[in-house]
């Protein structure tokens, strides 16, 4: 058996609606563990919905996504931590500027572990009390699911300036801020962290060289998200860039590491982001070793590292091979 029949074999489904699928694919592609994210119809009773069958309301179909995953990579229970942070789950009636039965949100659940953990989560969500109406999303049995037509997948890389302008203009991004991004979120990670780490990762602060936790520690291991333990750089590809901050030529996952450019003062530069937590990290530069020259310099205050031997205990036993 191949690696890639093994990791079908290992790969499991998830299905969401969460309104226009066109915003629901981005924030789950390309992340470690996800093998692919199909925007398309399900929850129906007709057989080979098109878009224009579903826009009339009358097929019972919801407009979602069906998600391929590894969930010894990534979790369903990160899945739908995700999900929560997408929606509105507070409307019965669509979602946003979209109405209708097509535009609800739901969860369908693919077996019994799914069911138990999609209802817990949605318990955990209605129990803090973050909107003020109860979650109405629903909790469902998968259904067959139908892939939408060839223009609707990865709409977001196809049509990246309609994608960006339908986000914002639909109030999806600017409800997602007001909800998601509480000042009483920011306290409450401000008591948590120190002061230093609290400045790095919220405020883009920048720590003192030479005077920081890893700038000259080259042990083997992973270096985490602070925040969320996301593995984000291993010490195989540290170098010393004689900066004073650690310095990596890139990172163990892409896709959980994130680039923004960014103007500080007039001047353009690319930051460097957590991509689930949303930490500042640092910035990309390009003056590092060949030949791609890329150098991640990065704020030890924004990391946690975990030693090698260690990796097993912190669930991170996958990336043992990198130090055979």
């Amino acid at each position: 058996m191949d690696k890639f029949q093994q990791t079908v074999q290992r790969s499991g489904l998830a299905t969401f609606a969460g309104g226009c699928f066109w915003c629901m694919v981005k924030p789950f592609d390309e992340l470690p563990g996800i093998m692919s994210v199909v925007s398309g119809y399900t929850g129906g009773h007709t057989e080979d919905p098109t878009y224009a069958a579903v826009g009339t309301e009358t097929t019972g179909h919801f407009e979602a996504v069906q998600i391929t995953f590894e969930p010894e990579l990534f979790p369903y229970r990160r899945l739908l931590d995700i999900y929560w942070q997408l929606i509105d789950p507070t409307d019965r009636g669509g979602q946003f500027m979209d109405r209708g039965h097509s535009y609800k949100t739901a969860i369908f659940v693919h077996n019994e572990a799914q069911r138990v953990e999609a209802e817990a989560s949605r318990a955990a969500l209605q129990a803090e009390k973050r909107f003020k109406g109860p979650v109405v999303t629903e909790i469902l049995p998968a259904r067959p699911f139908y892939p939408a037509e060839a223009e609707h997948q990865d709409y977001y890389k196809t049509h990246p300036l309609d994608y960006k302008l339908y986000l914002k203009g639909s109030g999806r991004s600017d409800f997602t801020q007001h909800y998601w991004q509480r000042s009483g979120d920011r306290e409450r990670l401000r008591s948590k962290l120190s002061a230093l780490q609290f400045e790095v990762t919220q405020n883009k602060g920048t720590e003192p060289p030479f005077d920081n936790a890893y700038w000259n520690v080259y042990r083997d291991g992973i270096y985490t998200d602070l925040l969320n333990g996301d593995p984000l750089f291993s010490s195989r590809d540290k170098f010393d860039s004689g900066t004073g901050w650690p310095s990596f030529t890139g990172p163990l996952e892409p896709g959980l590491v994130r680039r923004e450019a960014d103007l500080n003062g007039g001047t353009a530069q690319t930051v460097l982001r957590s991509r689930l937590s949303g930490a500042y990290i640092g910035l990309l530069l390009y003056d590092g070793p060949e030949p791609a020259k890329l150098h991640y310099r990065v704020n030890s205050a924004a990391l946690h590292f975990i030693p090698k031997e260690e990796l097993e205990a912190n669930g991170l036993q996958r990336y043992l091979v990198i130090f055979e």
